[in-house]
């Protein structure tokens, strides 16, 4: 346990490192609507997609991800699993990029493309111009977790689970469990709301 509270103390070195500059917008509360449903944002699959577009009948999962991030690097190997996983239970996902402050670097719309067929996601993976659907979220972290159920309404954000380094050591995989809630016809979650860990959004000063 030491050596893996070491291990998210000097991933965390990492994203203060990286950080740009963070926005004061609140993140989204329990209860609330998704934001900016209807707008279309470039994909690495060469389509706009929506919000609206990737929502499922019992919901829809939003991941603001990255390419570089050192917790992203770590998380992401559960991406494809919770997207199937999202989709038996007829929850749609999406991974939106909104890191502005590298989009001429690591985060740009090719770069993307590469990192998405390299990991093989199943998913859309978007680009967030401007990070506006980051500051209508609220979004601070990448990863940052928004689960919604059927009704458009949020019902669970934080982080993915309770151990980026070793899927195997996961004590209590909070996005699996709210997912499966939500699938199963409540929409609420036994757990709503935990910690974001992740490095900053990099975000530009307007």
């Amino acid at each position: 346990m030491k050596r893996i509270n070491i291990s998210f103390a000097f991933l965390g070195l990492l994203g203060l490192m990286a950080f740009s500059y963070r926005s004061d917008n609140p993140t989204l509360k329990i209860g609330d609507s998704i934001p900016m449903a209807d707008v279309k944002m470039e994909s690495t699959k060469h389509h706009q997609v929506s919000l609206k577009d990737a929502q499922g009948a019992n919901g829809l999962l939003v991941i603001f991800s990255c390419n570089t991030c050192p917790f992203v690097l770590a998380w992401e190997d559960r991406y494809n699993g919770l997207f199937n996983e999202a989709k038996k239970h007829k929850i749609g996902m999406i991974l939106v990029n909104s890191n502005e402050g590298r989009r001429t670097g690591d985060d740009n719309l090719e770069a993307m493309k590469q990192h998405a067929h390299d990991k093989g996601f199943h998913m859309p993976y978007v680009v967030d111009t401007n990070h506006k659907l980051a500051d209508a979220f609220g979004a601070k972290t990448t990863p940052h977790v928004y689960l919604f159920n059927k009704e458009g309404k949020l019902a669970y954000v934080g982080a993915i689970d309770d151990n980026s380094k070793d899927k195997s050591e996961v004590t209590a995989p909070y996005l699996s469990n709210a997912i499966r809630e939500l699938g199963n016809g409540s929409l609420t979650c036994s757990v709503a709301e935990t910690k974001a860990v992740g490095c900053s959004i990099k975000r530009i000063k307007k």
